[in-house]
């Protein structure tokens, strides 16, 4: 990638994912000075079509030595700097499938485009000022997004709604530079700084920083999601669990234990948040070859999940079996669920008391008595005891809010629900943060007001990371190589 930013040239790509006999269009891009060169020489367009921008025309794309007909195609023209990377851009729309796209790609290489690497054209959007840094992250995530939520925080990212604030932020710290740079070179011209004032701007910009910088859990599980394990012995119902809360029939339920052979997973969408359920063999002691592999797969599984269901049976209780499995996964978060409640009366006891409710439980790690989270997002709990009948569907709602209670909803609604940010943006503020901190602690020890710009300049370099006015190749490089092509 660190080669584009210099390399240049006319660049091409398909854009559009191209899967065998489905999707009835075939996008290829191309962007750069050939770009319009490019389309004249491969497009002939009948009649008397207007070549001119922003103007789709019909017409068939020809081999230009053999003459050869590629594709009936759409041609979209895209002149500069009316384009999404501010350079000529033409489009093939193209009929779909594999190999139309891929002959008129070749084409476009055989005639003066190079192939894209990956998000050079949202790099190049970037560089040529279309986008600021934290769009173009936008662009990325909302290709990836997993659940609705997801895909709307992206679009309030590509809309600028983190941008904004950061830059009237950066702002705010480069006057009170120049404020503090001014006594330093015109003292004697300048009435006294006053200190106080200074200090409280920075405690507000601060403050907002931290405002924004509380939305960074919630980003990542957004992106992310959960991993969650449903664990217990064989027969308990687990199998019907999912197949319950999926409404599929994901895995095979009988009355025979050990059943599930293999790990079988479900993709779903909890209060916004992509859920990955993990439904596991049924754990416990076997001489069966294939059985004891799903086993070993099962408490692999809920080693490595963010959440852990353990599933009981009503009827038998609390076992001797559960109380193994329990001891293997104690210090994981985990949610309870006494499953085939309809068939019993009373709900039977378990050997340890309740959670106590979410009223009372302290939210993430703001007690220095809380328990450790896990991946950032949930903390090392007994979160909530949960009865269910998987048969008849029972029970699935309050499942889900225990989940949401297990994440802290409390953190994920903090501040803008509209704005979420990213691992890199998240570094880059707590930089920020950290070098005004700094700061008032210089004011507060009465240190001379050199020592103050150096601090400010500190915030106001991590701030420019976070949007892009201050960027590196290498970062450049790390963040756009992770886009797709064409993209």
């Amino acid at each position: 990638m660190s080669d584009s930013l210099t390399k240049g040239g006319t660049i091409a790509a398909i854009a559009t994912a191209i899967v065998p006999q489905q999707g009835s269009v075939g996008i290829v891009r191309v962007s750069g000075s050939e770009a319009l060169k490019i389309a004249s020489t491969l497009f002939r367009a009948p009649g008397r079509q207007i070549w001119e921008s922003h103007r789709i025309i019909y017409g068939h794309i020809h081999h230009p030595k053999t003459q050869k007909l590629v594709d009936e195609a759409l041609l979209l023209i895209m002149k500069a700097p009316r384009s999404f990377t501010r350079e000529d851009v033409v489009e093939f729309h193209c009929h779909g499938g594999i190999i139309a796209v891929q002959q008129v790609l070749q084409l476009c290489l055989e005639n003066g485009a190079r192939l894209a690497q990956p998000g050079e054209f949202s790099l190049r959007a970037f560089l040529n000022g279309r986008l600021d840094l934290t769009q173009a992250e936008s662009i990325a995530d909302l290709v990836g997004a997993q659940s609705p939520a997801a895909a709307q925080s992206a679009l309030a990212g590509l809309q600028g709604k983190l941008a904004q604030p950061i830059r009237k932020l950066r702002v705010n710290c480069l006057d009170l530079l120049a404020e503090i740079e001014a006594r330093i070179d015109f003292e004697e011209d300048l009435p006294p700084l006053d200190e106080a004032k200074t200090a409280f701007e920075i405690q507000q910009i601060w403050s907002e920083l931290s405002t924004i910088l509380a939305t960074a859990d919630r980003g990542e599980l957004l992106r992310t999601g959960l991993k969650i394990a449903i664990v217990g012995r064989p027969n308990v119902g687990k199998s019907s669990l999912l197949n319950a809360w999926s409404k599929s029939d994901r895995a095979i339920v009988t009355d025979l234990p050990g059943t599930t052979r293999d790990v079988v997973e479900s993709q779903l969408v909890v209060g916004g948040i992509p859920v990955q359920v993990l439904d596991t063999a049924g754990i416990r002691e076997t001489e069966d070859r294939v059985e004891k592999i799903g086993v070993d797969r099962s408490r692999a599984a809920a080693q490595q999940a963010d959440l852990v269901l353990l599933t009981i049976d009503a009827q038998a209780g609390w076992t001797e079996g559960d109380q193994e499995i329990y001891e293997k996964i104690k210090g994981r978060s985990i949610i309870i669920i006494i499953n085939k409640i309809d068939l019993v009366k009373t709900t039977p006891k378990l050997p340890f008391p309740p959670p106590p409710p979410r009223s009372q439980a302290l939210p993430g790690n703001a007690d220095p008595e809380a328990p450790p989270r896990i991946n950032n997002h949930i903390n090392s709990q007994i979160h909530r005891i949960v009865t269910t009948a998987a048969a008849f569907d029972r029970g699935i709602e309050d499942l889900e809010t225990a989940i949401l209670d297990a994440v802290s909803a409390d953190n994920l609604q903090a501040a803008n629900l509209d704005l979420a940010i990213n691992q890199r943006q998240a570094a880059a503020i707590t930089k920020a943060k950290i070098s005004l901190e700094q700061c008032i602690v210089t004011i507060n020890n009465k240190l001379p007001l050199d020592f103050w710009t150096i601090d400010l300049r500190g915030a106001i370099q991590a701030l420019g990371e976070v949007t892009g006015e201050e960027v590196t190749e290498s970062v450049l490089d790390r963040i756009f190589s992770r886009f797709c092509i064409g993209k």
